[in-house]
Order: structure tokens, then C-alpha cells, then sequence
């Protein structure tokens, strides 16, 4: 069983006993409930209007992990100047419980 969720702005197909990566969910929340977008059971499929009613996807914070650093560099051409910053994104990392 496989159901889509939303968080974050993003959308993610998930199943249960997956592990992912997230923006930080806030809070020092352990327990997370998510509203399924769509619901994929073998071949029957629910679409939600806009979610699907009476099912909940149940995830469990495991951690908090850092993404990959990006570079970046604002040049101007003739003038001498450049300048080099950096960043790295920080995200929750979670784990699917339960779905229904």
C-alpha cells in the first residue's frame, strides 16, 4: 500500500516503514499525522477532493540531518569583485508508521 502525502510544499510517494527526508517540520514534535492525497492499494486507487477521507498517513520524527553544501558566487565582470557564500539546508528525517 503506497499513499501520496504533502508537506513542506512538496509531495512524496510513500509506504510503509519508509525513510525520508523532509523540510523541518517545527516544533519539537515526535509523532506526525499527514492528510492522504491519493491512495494506491494493488490496482484499486482513491483520489482525494483534495484529500481521501478517513485515512491518515502516521510518521514518527527519527532526526534531524544537513543537505548537501551549496556554492554560490556573485561575480562582477571589470569591477574586481566577487564573493563566495555557502549553504546548507537542514531537514527532519522521518519515518512512515502506519497508513489508514
Amino acid at each position: 500500500m503506497q499513499a501520496v502525502i504533502t508537506t513542506g510544499g512538496k509531495q512524496y510517494i510513500v509506504s510503509k516503514d519508509q525513510t525520508l527526508e523532509v523540510e523541518l517540520v517545527g516544533d519539537d514534535r515526535k509523532k506526525l499525522e499527514f492528510e492522504t492525497l491519493m491512495l494506491i492499494d494493488g490496482d484499486k486507487v482513491q483520489v482525494g477532493a483534495p484529500f481521501v477521507k478517513d485515512v491518515k498517513v502516521k510518521a514518527e520524527v527519527t532526526g534531524e540531518v544537513k543537505g548537501d553544501k551549496i556554492k554560490v558566487l556573485k561575480f562582477k565582470p571589470k569591477k574586481r569583485v566577487n564573493k563566495l557564500t555557502g549553504h546548507r539546508q537542514h531537514y527532519a528525517q522521518i519515518k512512515i508508521t502506519s497508513i489508514g
